[in-house]
């Protein structure tokens, strides 16, 4: 275990430190709220502290988070060594890894409105004046930033940390590996034994997914914002800086209530813009543009799918990191992290060294002290003057088949033009049996609709489908368009969040077999080869399908939410 920093406890005055919690604590009829506080571990004293909440992402069901309670402990502990009171809660968590390519997957977008709205209630009712947000999977660290800049008041993320990788015959594995995997032995590239030893190795232990896919893209892009404590996106799950990171953020709280510094302090449009730079510089997610939208819209800031078009213009992809690179997030981490990458951009003039962070300094202080280089002979990050990618790799696309937009990953290296036929199916299920089944083929567009955050409902990430084209070799020889999403491990030639999305009636639900689509990643354009005349004549024969679930939180969830374009969120137009 860590060593603890020694920090002063200093008795925060009630007065302005207690804002929240105060009212249901103090006077003769609040003894009801203090006897019940007793039990669970304060004391007199205590009720005259800071209360901060430590929401916990902590869950067996996925490795993701299977750590996050002693996590939590540490931040507990920071708080109180700092002068205030810490006390832990939990929130809930899902795993895409175990649900991904069945009915289930579609809860898991959902769950980051689940776990926003969890957060938000208990720290609401229980009147808490700082918050500790402990995430470690896809869904889970937006949805703890969304609550976080809902309440506004002090708090800071903490990620769980990356895996560490697994091997297999000599070569790091991770989750990824495993549906690619799935696509080879389709194909009959590889056996039943070398398929079951990439599952038995790809994850060792506790920890996030270990490429720059989702979790990893987030914990970055919330570092970049100035709301987690510096190099806290790339720590190891299992390390003794990890549960440094945890103690330091339970004290960082408390200082940022004696500052009074609140999260819509800090995430400002600039930090929104610093967020987007560092995710486009790694090479980050798609999901990226989804979650940062959401969380935007939280704020209150106005940030829009053309942000990142604009910021991409200028930020070149320097990290050559997977899915469509070669290394795991773990050898970012032994050559010193983002910082190094993230003063690199600052004095490239690429960063807003003026923002405020959490650690009430700003970006610029932060790094004052770093180095903008890496230990030489590393390969993983490269110079801004020798790029993987000269402009952005998060490619947003307009077009008669995506008149409000659509998000592309584009590296490079799958070509920057596709023209093909489509092939059309109205569930991600039907096109999984379609690509094992041999009957894609090269120069094919497979379009999957109906799979948007209404039409799915809950926008479900193809990961299976791009892993399978993959794996059977036709990355570079198939297009895949979907209005539903992408796992930040998937790459290859997709392009998804079409919008409007098909089950609202956008254009994507009008495409038939053997129809002529273009994808031109360089004028960002995206075609559907038909007339007006045809469209028009196609739209008037549509009829709206009904809806897939009429009960409970996937049909709330269908009812309330709104575009992908504008984050997929259930409370803007509330």
């Amino acid at each position: 275990m860590a060593a603890k920093k020694k920090i002063s406890k200093k008795k925060a005055a009630p007065q302005a430190h207690r804002q929240f919690s105060a009212p249901m604590l103090d006077g003769p009829d609040r003894a009801p709220s203090r006897a019940m506080l007793h039990p669970v571990g304060f004391s007199n004293e205590d009720f005259q502290k800071s209360i901060i909440g430590v929401a916990s992402t902590w869950s067996m069901v996925t490795p993701c988070n299977m750590h996050i309670d002693g996590l939590a402990k540490e931040s507990v502990k920071g708080a109180d060594a700092a002068g205030g009171k810490g006390v832990e809660f939990n929130t809930i968590t899902i795993s895409d890894g175990i649900s991904m390519g069945t009915e289930g997957m579609k809860y898991s977008l959902v769950s980051r409105e689940v776990i926003a709205d969890s957060i938000e209630t208990v720290v609401g009712c229980e009147g808490m004046d700082g918050i500790v947000a402990i995430g470690g999977c896809d869904k889970n660290m937006p949805g703890c930033m969304m609550a976080i800049a809902r309440m506004n008041r002090p708090g800071i993320f903490v990620y769980g940390g990356t895996i560490k990788p697994g091997c297999f015959k000599g070569e790091d594995v991770d989750i990824v590996s495993v549906f690619e995997a799935v696509g080879k032995h389709s194909a009959g590239k590889i056996d039943d034994k070398e398929l079951d030893g990439v599952t038995e190795t790809a994850i060792p232990g506790p920890g996030s997914c270990g490429g720059m896919y989702t979790a990893n893209t987030m914990a970055s892009a919330i570092e970049a914002l100035g709301m987690s404590l510096p190099n806290s996106s790339a720590q190891a799950a299992v390390s003794d800086e990890k549960m440094m990171d945890c103690f330091d953020a339970g004290a960082a709280v408390v200082n940022l209530i004696n500052k009074n510094i609140r999260p819509r302090d800090i995430m400002t449009k600039k930090a929104f813009e610093n967020a987007i730079t560092v995710v486009t510089a790694l090479g980050g997610s798609t999901n990226a543009v989804l979650h940062l939208l959401a969380i935007a819209d939280a704020a209150g800031v106005k940030l829009s799918i053309d942000d990142f078009t604009r910021i991409g213009k200028k930020v070149p992809v320097i990290a050559d990191l997977k899915p469509s690179g070669a290394n795991v997030m773990m050898k970012l981490v032994e050559i010193g992290g983002t910082l190094p990458l993230m003063k690199m951009l600052l004095n490239a003039g690429l960063l807003h060294g003026d923002c405020m962070t959490v650690t009430g300094k700003t970006m610029k202080q932060n790094l004052a002290k770093v180095k903008a280089s890496y230990p030489k002979g590393q390969t993983i990050i490269r110079s801004l003057k020798n790029p993987i990618k000269k402009d952005g790799h998060l490619v947003v696309l307009y077009g008669n088949l995506a008149p409000e937009g659509a998000v592309a990953k584009i590296s490079g290296k799958e070509g920057l033009t596709f023209t093909g036929k489509a092939k059309v199916y109205d569930s991600e299920e039907k096109a999984m049996q379609a690509i094992l089944g041999g009957r894609i083929k090269s120069g094919d567009v497979v379009v999957i609709r109906m799979e948007g955050p209404k039409g799915g409902p809950g926008m479900r990430e193809m990961l299976g489908p791009t892993g399978a084209i993959m794996g059977a070799g036709l990355g570079k020889e198939v297009a895949l368009i979907t209005d539903g999403r992408f796992s930040g491990g998937s790459h290859g030639f997709v392009i998804g969040h079409v919008t409007p999305e098909a089950f609202v009636g956008g254009p994507l639900a009008l495409v038939k077999n053997g129809d002529k689509i273009s994808i031109d990643a360089e004028n960002r354009e995206m075609t559907l080869h038909i007339t007006k005349k045809e469209m028009a004549e196609r739209r008037k024969k549509w009829k709206q399908p009904k809806p897939r679930y009429t009960k409970g939180v996937l049909a709330k969830y269908a009812k309330l939410v709104n575009s992908a374009s504008q984050g997929a969120v259930t409370d803007s137009d509330l």
